[in-house]
């Protein structure tokens, strides 16, 4: 074997060239505690609350309780492989999610890592998952409508881009369907979804996610997801991480729609990780600061100004209710937050009204100025009608003898309650709706019989598109209803009871 000197003096050179001295200076402490998913630390003087750390086995934490001597942290994920005595590093960074286009279609966990099997996310950018909410100078009035496609929402509580309304009620009445329908219902509209599961069943979480892939609405939507087997730190972060995703969309002009299901788990999170971080509890075991927890957390949804964009972020928040209690601690917090709620109750449920939605309890604070002029213009009297109706049946159950118009106010007020079922998963364009509610108000189904009313409101929808269609088309293009399409559409309604022998 020949050794070539200049061969080794040349590979010695490159060495001595491509050698570094810099230095990796990161401040480390001590775990002294671990457990239930909560670690303290000694040491990390320097500490940010909610900045990130790194445990020796790759696990991340977020330092929440910033004591004289320690530091309490949450630890996101399992602390299986963490025992006392190990070292702990600061990050210097706070906890973030990859936002962008790249999260459409998408399953995520609350560290908005893909849970889904389709392969690492392309994301444009990182983005904080806690960021101050839009000051006032920033936003606008609520003015454009969100359709639901849900009758009763979008006629008697309807929503704007932008707003936050709260959909409330006991488990098992239909909260989530409705959220369901309106990500549903947002299909060719340009708006982009974020559904956050908050310590949701797994096989729940898995059937909604099926019934957005096969109506087409994942193309659009991104789904968090913190199940009841995740640990209680990433079921509090993921409405932040969710909120953070949305929120991108919205400063680049976009209309985003999120929901958060729902923030009562939320809250219980919080709370269990308050008590383990030993925060000092309050009314129902609840730590002092319950109420900024969903504040700072709802406040991010807004209108933007022009001058920021444009772009709107609607929230729906979901809590749900003890048998019906609204004045709970938590439902009370929440409905002082949002621009409204909507209320569901177990009864009208039980009773096949289905969505179950309670019109003298459900409101919607920004009203009318989030409805088209034609849906306006029959919301008014519907909303009239409606509540004499709900006064007199409770009145009519003690007397026999009725007058001529109670009976009349009765019948009608029967009509409206089947003219606002709907079946689940089947959102509604709005320029059918306005259809429907029509002939409804002028009185057009008082004499159909109660039993066909839904049928009738079939086949009405089935006429216009096959011999009117200009009537939906200048529903959609205008919002208004003009005298032609008044004359229009009463002819058209009066052919449809001839043709199928409703009258």
């Amino acid at each position: 074997m020949i050794v070539k000197p200049d061969e080794i003096s040349k590979v010695i050179k490159q060495q001595i060239m491509s050698y570094s001295s810099e230095m990796d200076f990161s401040e480390t402490g001590t775990v002294i505690q671990v457990g239930d998913g909560i670690a303290r630390v000694y040491g990390l003087y320097s500490a940010m609350s909610g900045e990130l750390l790194e445990f020796s086995n790759g696990t991340y934490g977020m330092a929440l309780n910033l004591d004289e001597d320690s530091i309490g942290a949450v630890i996101m994920g399992s602390d299986a492989g963490i025992k006392e005595g190990d070292p702990v590093k600061l990050t210097g960074r706070m906890a973030e999610v990859p936002v962008g286009d790249g999260m459409l279609g998408r399953v995520v966990n609350a560290l908005g890592e893909p849970i889904d099997g389709k392969g690492a996310i392309a994301a444009d950018n990182y983005r904080k998952i806690e960021s101050p909410a839009p000051s006032v100078i920033m936003r606008r009035e609520v003015n454009q409508p969100l359709q639901t496609g849900i009758k009763a929402i979008d006629a008697l509580v309807p929503i704007g881009k932008g707003q936050r309304e709260l959909i409330i009620g006991d488990r098992q009445t239909g909260k989530t369907a409705i959220a369901i329908d309106t990500i549903i219902n947002q299909k060719d509209k340009d708006v982009y979804c974020v559904y956050v599961a908050i310590g949701q069943k797994a096989s729940t979480v898995a059937r909604i996610i099926k019934v957005l892939n096969e109506t087409g609405a994942m193309d659009y939507t991104t789904v968090v997801l913190a199940t009841a087997s995740d640990s209680a730190p990433l079921q509090y972060i993921a409405p932040y991480a969710g909120c953070a995703i949305a929120e991108e969309w919205m400063y680049k002009g976009k209309d985003v729609l999120i929901v958060y299901d729902d923030l009562s788990k939320h809250a219980v999170a919080y709370r269990a990780i308050s008590l383990l971080l030993r925060r000092p509890p309050g009314r129902e075991a609840y730590p002092g600061d319950i109420f900024y927890l969903h504040s700072r957390l709802l406040e991010r949804a807004a209108c933007l100004s022009e001058e920021y964009g444009g772009g709107t972020m609607t929230a729906l928040p979901i809590i749900e209710t003890q048998e019906g209690d609204i004045s709970a601690y938590i439902p009370t917090n929440v409905i002082s937050i949002t621009d409204g709620q909507i209320y569901l109750e177990a009864d009208l449920f039980n009773h096949g009204v289905r969505p179950a939605i309670n019109p003298g309890l459900s409101v919607s604070r920004v009203g009318g100025a989030a409805q088209i002029p034609a849906m306006k213009s029959l919301a008014g009297p519907l909303r009239i009608e409606f509540a004499q109706y709900k006064e007199l049946a409770a009145f009519s159950q003690f007397g026999s003898d009725l007058s001529q118009d109670t009976l009349q106010r009765l019948n009608h007020g029967e009509r409206i309650m089947e003219v606002l079922k709907q079946p689940q998963y089947k959102p509604m364009p709005v320029e059918d709706q306005v259809l429907i509610l029509y002939a409804l108000n002028n009185r057009h189904l008082d004499d159909i019989d109660l039993g066909r009313i839904l049928k009738f409101q079939k086949d009405l929808i089935k006429y216009v598109d096959k011999h009117a269609p200009h009537i939906k088309e200048e529903i959609r293009e205008s919002g208004k209803l003009s005298d032609k399409l008044v004359e229009d559409m009463e002819a058209v309604i009066s052919e449809v009871k001839k043709e199928y022998n409703y009258s």
